[in-house]
């Protein structure tokens, strides 16, 4: 499988257990907002780029995932009507 560091930084989520993908996408999400308010361009950047891999993956391993009705954009519409 090869060195499971990489370039970017972090873990290839590829190579992360169900349990660690998970653990690394709450704090990634958890600390988005003060990246968005107080990091560096760069450090956006590498959030944002760490945060589409992460997520890419557990989409990869969950695509039948439940979707909730009211976090479509068709359900958040009814809402407003």
């Amino acid at each position: 499988m090869g060195d499971p560091r990489r370039r970017g930084g972090g873990v290839d989520p590829a190579e992360l257990d169900d349990h660690h993908l998970l653990k690394e996408l709450e704090t990634i999400h958890r600390t988005r907002h003060e990246t968005l308010l107080y990091g560096s361009a760069d450090a956006l950047v590498a959030h944002s780029s760490r945060m589409a891999e992460l997520e890419a993956e557990y989409l990869r391993r969950h695509p039948d995932r439940q979707v909730v009705s009211g976090r479509t954009r068709r359900g958040a519409r009814s809402r407003c009507t």
